[in-house]
């Protein structure tokens, strides 16, 4: 295998952005707005806007154009996201664990194994996802259980995983696993492949799991039985560098939760200020009690600032920096003020907020997936305070 130095990225230009979040956005309107209320009461996958994200490129986002990708930046990854998130955030998880396999690949795999993926991951035509989480690892993932002992030119994998994204739809996903048991320090000992379904039977999908919110993708177990690999698909062709590849790829997954969160935030606004110049008591629209004026300044300004963060950490990231601090704050923050959002915008529509009637009371639903999703908020912070502590200008 040959060893391939990470792709740099290119910065999108405005007009090009402009010209694809105005696409993105015209496809939320016209296709997803209209579909998603059902799709998240009866908890159906949307294939067919998946198949016109697939025509919209969407699945190569940040892919190479080399490589069939458009090649975009963070930035625009970012305000995709915000986009489709505004008007049904479930669709985006077609594609947010798909880009950290892309992501992965790109800047970690070997020449053959760019060439063999990525391609096919660009178009769409392969779904990926990522095979981290364990039944009782939660976010503790130096302590994972699931191992890879190699077998001559093949790997054996047994073990499971929990909460995946696209575990029914997906063909390819990012596999963590132990090599080396023997590790002194645990995450040194895992080693990060890319494994492919091919009606295996040793790779096993288990219960569709059934939840609050974030409705309408699949979520499910994996199980792992004696399950091989080859030995050409460990990424980058290095055993127990895994942890570090993964966790760079997961920078790039806050990037995306974090936007998630603004989309969903940004949408609760939006249907709370329509909502308080139609809706009067006492003689007038409620837009014209302060109380509720105080309520939408707030909610306006901590969208704000959360989207800043955001393009803050996609912007250093464009710039080839490590943003494991700017993405942990933006994650963080707006996840949290998600969540305030889409509470206040239920009080603002009182009990028709508690109905199915409006989509407020499903962005409430889908809100704690952002604090929880992509590392927890509590290990955000702990991230935070690490990166913060190893900073120069505080050091005794």
């Amino acid at each position: 295998m040959t060893t391939a130095a990470p792709i740099p990225i290119v910065p999108t230009p405005v007009e090009a952005r402009n010209q694809i979040v105005s696409m993105v956005r015209d496809f939320v309107r016209r296709d997803v707005e209209p579909a998603a209320a059902v799709h998240d009461a009866e908890d159906t996958v949307p294939y067919a806007l998946i198949d016109t994200m697939k025509e919209l490129g969407l699945f190569g986002i940040t892919i190479p154009e080399e490589y069939g990708g458009m090649g975009l930046d963070y930035t625009t990854f970012a305000m995709i996201f915000e986009e489709i998130s505004k008007g049904y955030m479930a669709l985006t998880g077609a594609l947010g664990t798909h880009h950290i396999l892309a992501y992965v690949l790109a800047n970690y795999g070997t020449a053959e194994q760019r060439v063999q993926f990525l391609p096919r991951l660009a178009s769409g035509e392969m779904r990926g996802g990522l095979a981290l989480t364990e039944p009782g690892g939660g976010s503790d993932v130096g302590a994972l259980q699931t191992r890879a002992v190699k077998d001559g030119e093949e790997y054996v994998v047994n073990g499971s995983k929990m909460f995946i994204t696209n575990a029914e739809s997906g063909d390819a996903f990012c596999l963590l696993a132990r090599t080396n048991p023997d590790a002194s320090i645990k995450h040194r000992g895992l080693s990060a492949f890319v494994i492919e379904k091919n009606n295996d039977p040793g790779f096993k999908v288990g219960r569709h799991l059934d939840k609050l919110g974030y409705r309408g993708l699949d979520t499910c177990e994996l199980a792992f039985e004696d399950f091989r690999i080859p030995a050409e698909n460990l990424i980058g062709g290095a055993e127990n560098v895994g942890f570090g590849q993964v966790m760079s790829g997961l920078e790039t997954g806050r990037i995306n939760v974090a936007a998630r969160a603004v989309g969903v935030a940004q949408a609760a606004l939006d249907a709370s200020m329509r909502y308080i110049q139609q809706r009067e008591t006492f003689g007038q629209p409620i837009s014209q009690h302060q109380a509720i004026q105080l309520k939408i300044a707030d909610m306006a300004t901590k969208i704000q600032a959360s989207r800043l963060l955001v393009y803050d950490a996609a912007a250093k990231k464009d710039s080839g920096e490590r943003i494991d601090l700017e993405s942990g704050m933006a994650k963080l923050f707006a996840s949290e003020v998600c969540g305030e959002v889409a509470m206040e915008a239920m009080r603002i529509h009182g009990g028709y907020g508690y109905t199915k009637d409006f989509p407020v009371e499903r962005y409430y639903r889908d809100a704690p997936l952002m604090i929880i999703g992509e590392g927890t908020n509590e290990i955000m912070r702990l991230v935070i305070a690490r990166q913060l502590l190893r900073r120069p200008e505080y050091q005794l």
